[in-house]
């Protein structure tokens, strides 16, 4: 059985002390901390095994590609889908970006994409460019005054326009709700609507079954889920891959070129041009074996449990207004205590080795339907523990007497 506690052990970064005071490390939402395995994988990597991929016949480079390739293996098998379906990217923002590209090849000025209100700016702005080169229009779900989003006017509105695409965040990044997407993306199916889904925020929480979601694409990065920065991935249905046209060009995704005509590879290869993160993708494939070794159903017990000791202890407080979801919620507070700046709080907490985000989270339309212009963001992760909330409660209220 999974000792979570024990788990804050195997992450280097909490042996860290900022400014003599201990790390209080709040902002998993931004990005998650690497465990020894991965940090390891990775230095082994360049010290050891250093080689491109696909593209020599010795060891180093038939290990490497092994290696790389086996990575898939371990993605795909996470997400209960095949490894041919899996596409290396940088990440969520460029496999959004990837995807509005290509699947605006069959747009036009009759045709509609809709999205959430709660979106990142990189699942909003890829479409609206989308909707500029073919005329198609850009619609949003509505969202109730509590900062939910409205499910039954999502489902109306769905039916009413029938979208030719539906992409919306599995979770919000910047209130930590948890999107009914089930009945949207059954809905969708119903209707011949493509569903693009935002797994930023899910992937390591709610570790998604993609073949029991049954959506048409889901886009992830390894960063949020204990993996390096720099590399993340696309899953779209085998089907729907080979029917995009290719993004970027050059080396390795082709199949022949000459001067006068070049022919593509099929998925993935089509849309991996270039040498790849070889070394981030060793990572990653290492922090999802890191994840497949803590039994995932304690892992969210653990998360829970801390969200809501957090929750109760937060709203205590004289002057705190949380906003979104809390009951369907991965681990994420976003508050403002009265009328004070949000920067101030977070500047002052950082005085208490607190580290939490402040700003709009790159969901500036949504900070202006919640009529804020930005909000404190405490999220958690499994590595968090009951001394965090207690040290962040202090911290707060001490930040709290400074500014009243």
């Amino acid at each position: 059985m999974t000792d979570i506690h024990a788990l804050r052990d195997d992450f280097p970064i909490f042996n860290k002390q900022l400014d003599g005071q201990p790390l209080c490390y709040l902002d998993s939402a931004a990005t998650a901390q690497k465990p020894n395995k991965v940090i390891d994988v990775i230095k082994n990597f360049y010290e050891n095994e250093n080689s491109n991929v696909h593209r020599g016949l010795h060891t180093l480079s038939e290990n490497a590609t092994i290696r790389y390739e086996g990575a898939r293996e371990t993605i795909a098998t996470f997400l209960n889908v095949s490894a041919k379906e899996i596409v290396w990217t940088s990440g969520a923002t460029e496999s959004l970006n990837l995807l509005a590209h290509c699947l605006s090849n069959g747009l036009n000025a009759n045709s509609k994409i809709v999205i959430s209100p709660f979106e990142h700016h990189a699942n909003i702005v890829p479409w609206q460019e989308a909707c500029k080169r073919t005329g198609a229009q850009l619609l949003v779900l509505p969202m109730l005054e509590s900062g939910v989003l409205d499910e039954q006017g999502a489902i109306a509105l769905l039916q009413a326009h029938k979208p030719d695409i539906l992409s919306i965040g599995h979770v919000s990044n910047a209130l930590g709700n948890i999107q009914p997407i089930e009945p949207l993306i059954k809905l969708c199916k119903a209707l011949g609507t493509k569903t693009v889904i935002d797994g930023a925020q899910s992937l390591m929480h709610l570790r998604p079954d993609l073949k029991a979601l049954d959506c048409d694409f889901y886009v992830f990065s390894a960063h949020k889920s204990l993996g390096p920065t720099g590399v993340g991935g696309l899953y779209g249905r085998y089907a729907l891959l080979n029917a995009l046209p290719v993004y970027k060009t050059g080396g390795e995704m082709i199949h022949e070129v000459t001067f006068a005509h070049s022919s593509y590879r099929d998925a993935p290869g089509k849309f991996e041009p270039g040498t790849p993160n070889i070394s981030g993708v060793i990572g990653f494939a290492a922090a999802i074996n890191y994840l497949n070794g803590i039994d995932s159903m304690a892992l969210q017990r653990h998360e829970q449990v801390l969200y809501h000791s957090l929750l109760e202890k937060l709203t205590k407080i004289a002057g705190v207004t949380v906003y979104g979801d809390t009951n369907n919620n991965v681990g994420i507070v976003s508050f403002n205590y009265k009328n004070e700046h949000h920067y101030d709080l977070a500047t002052l907490l950082n005085t208490y080795g607190v580290a939490v985000r402040s700003g709009h989270h790159c969901t500036q339309p949504l900070m202006k339907m919640l009529n804020v212009n930005g909000t404190v963001r405490a999220s958690l992760a499994f590595y968090n523990n009951e001394d965090d909330i207690e040290h962040f409660i202090n911290a707060l209220k001490a930040t709290i007497e400074l500014l009243d």
